[in-house]
């Protein structure tokens, strides 16, 4: 967990998710559950997630747009908007800003320097 107070404000960022994009839902949740041991905490066809401490070991279906064995990475914030503002201001793309999910929450993409998407979601 990082802190920055640089913009005045106290924003803490924190990874909670690790998300891999995969080809068959029920043989990755074999493997991770059965052959490496973590603990599963839900399943189904469109998501299943690991207990792993502080960060999920989240799984998610393959697509033309996220190939089987891509990781994604998850942070979270207090506030989102602010972040959103803050690192757009610095120069931080987002191919996607802070949008309202069919779950209720709000999620946002970024760009990080090396061209990988990562999603950020409200803590």
């Amino acid at each position: 967990m990082t802190d920055s107070s640089e913009d005045g404000g106290n924003m803490q960022t924190k990874l909670n998710y690790a998300i891999e994009f995969v080809a068959d839902m029920n043989r990755a949740v074999k493997f991770y559950r059965d052959l490496i041991g973590l603990p599963l905490k839900f399943e189904s066809p469109s998501w299943s997630e690991f207990a792993t401490g502080d960060t999920t070991l989240a799984l998610h279906p393959a697509s033309q747009e996220n190939p089987a064995g891509k990781v994604e990475l998850g942070f979270s914030v207090v506030d989102l908007q602010k972040f959103y503002e803050d690192m757009r201001a610095k120069g931080v793309k987002f191919p996607i800003p802070p949008t309202k999910q069919d779950f209720g929450g709000m999620l946002a993409q970024f760009e990080d320097s090396e061209g990988a998407h990562v999603s950020l979601g409200e803590s």
